[in-house]
């Protein structure tokens, strides 16, 4: 480990530090049914999702993905934190098949359940009732995971926005729903400014990545509200309310974003910072060349760059994928225009490389990089080019033994990577304090 530490630092790089951790790596391996029957042959088929060739490479079987979600559920983590055990298995029970409309169904109807106690809860314990619209919203949630590609799923979306906006009306300060006109259509996102203030705030853009929302988002990020900083939560293209789909171009919807931003007045314009997770780390990186002179700090969470848009990490990484509970390759075709093949998502998710788009090396905004260098979903490797390329200083925080996020089951969660590197990070950047300005100035 010595050498690893020593190359990032032959490097020239500020490199804040490299965590040494030992432990369980974030590879998971697949329970197998044993069951009997037509049941089991069923279960044990491949995969098949309606507009997606029919069998994926080393992609899980039905019986596996039940298996795998209901661990993660025991041992709450993604992407099934905060739901029960028990409400899994009971949603299970009525899902025989995924290539049927029979997911966002089983997690609607328990969904429901939640959102009907809550209301009746409103009144008289609003405390228990916004409980209920919290576990409503994230079983909703589950049920159009990991993205909105069957009626049943549509529908479980349209009722986790409907959860989350009643439970924010609990909010204090409140949420604000914005809705700015772009591309024909509108970008929807959510703001919370802090609600004691003497003058303009600081504001962290949260883009969220291919399966998680703006809603997860602003449950996270709203503990900056406390510290003075302001958030503001979008969709990341192709996901969610956003109007663009994924593509070399989409970047734009966060510059206009940034446009509103500079017209309001509460909004403190010379600290600004940009956070992205997994996919949505692939548009804070491209932001921080695209929009360096607006943006005060980059916050990546394994970020894309390169190799991760390379045929080979496709065939030799995406399509096997365990650490992804199933479907990765098929949800990220789902939101781009145009692909229905694998040949087709080959062509249009090379042209997003960044290095095609000639931005490594160029001049960039200030950026922290937070990865594991076991990540299978994006290559570790795009982090050293990021370090390795351009002029502009950059911070990493590297988990040696962890996985997607440097996430690590039972010593490193999301949350306590966000409590303990993220949110530290950003408060010491972006607090208005002479010493802060001082050392983070570009």
């Amino acid at each position: 480990m010595a050498n690893k530490t020593g190359r990032f630092h032959s490097y020239g790089f500020l490199l804040l530090f490299l965590l040494i951790a030992g432990g369980s790596s974030a590879t998971t391996l697949a329970a197998r049914s044993n069951g009997h029957g037509p049941a089991r042959a069923q279960a044990q088929a491949p995969i098949r999702l309606p507009g997606y060739p029919s069998a994926w490479k080393g992609e899980r079987t039905f019986a596996e993905i039940r298996a795998e979600v209901l661990r993660r559920a025991k041992l709450n983590i993604y992407p099934v934190t905060g739901i029960s055990p028990a409400d899994i298995q009971e949603a299970f029970a009525s899902i025989h098949a995924l290539g049927e409309n029979q997911w966002g169904p089983a997690f609607i109807a328990i969904g429901d359940r939640y959102m009907a106690q809550a209301n009746r809860l409103a009144k008289s314990n609003p405390t228990e009732a916004n409980a209920d619209y919290l576990k409503a919203w994230r079983v909703y949630s589950f049920g159009r995971w990991p993205v909105a590609w069957s009626p049943g799923r549509k529908q479980a979306y349209q009722k986790a926005l409907e959860a989350y906006r009643a439970h924010a009306k609990f909010f204090d300060p409140p949420l604000q729903i914005l809705r700015i006109p772009y591309a024909g259509s509108e970008i929807v996102a959510y703001l919370r400014l802090p609600k004691q203030r003497s003058g303009p705030v600081p504001v962290v853009m949260a883009i969220s990545g291919l399966d998680g929302r703006k809603e997860n988002f602003t449950e996270l990020f709203s503990a900056l509200l406390p510290y003075g900083i302001g958030v503001l939560t979008v969709d990341g293209p192709g996901t969610g309310q956003a109007p663009v789909k994924f593509g070399p171009t989409a970047d734009r919807m966060f510059s206009r974003l940034l446009d509103y931003i500079d017209k309001q007045p509460e909004i403190d314009k010379t600290r600004i910072a940009v956070y992205g997770a997994s996919l949505g780390a692939y548009w804070a990186t491209k932001l921080a060349f695209t929009e360096r002179a607006r943006l005060k700090l980059i916050v990546a969470q394994s970020p894309g760059a390169a190799y991760f848009f390379q045929k080979k990490w496709i065939v030799d990484s995406l399509l096997p994928n365990r650490e992804y509970v199933y479907a990765q390759v098929p949800a990220l075709m789902h939101i781009m225009n145009g692909v229905n093949t694998l040949s087709q998502f080959e062509s249009a998710w090379a042209a997003d490389s960044l290095v095609t788009q000639h931005l490594i090396g160029k001049p960039s905004a200030p950026m922290l990089l937070i990865t594991g260098a076991k990540d299978t979903q994006v290559p570790f490797a795009d982090t050293v080019l990021l370090l390795e390329s351009g002029t502009t200083p950059k911070y990493a925080w590297i988990n040696s033994a962890g996985g997607h996020m440097g996430r690590e089951v039972h010593v490193w969660s999301n949350a306590k990577i966000f409590h303990t590197i993220l949110l530290p990070w950003l408060v010491r950047v972006l607090q208005p304090s002479d010493a802060t300005q001082n050392r983070y100035a570009r």
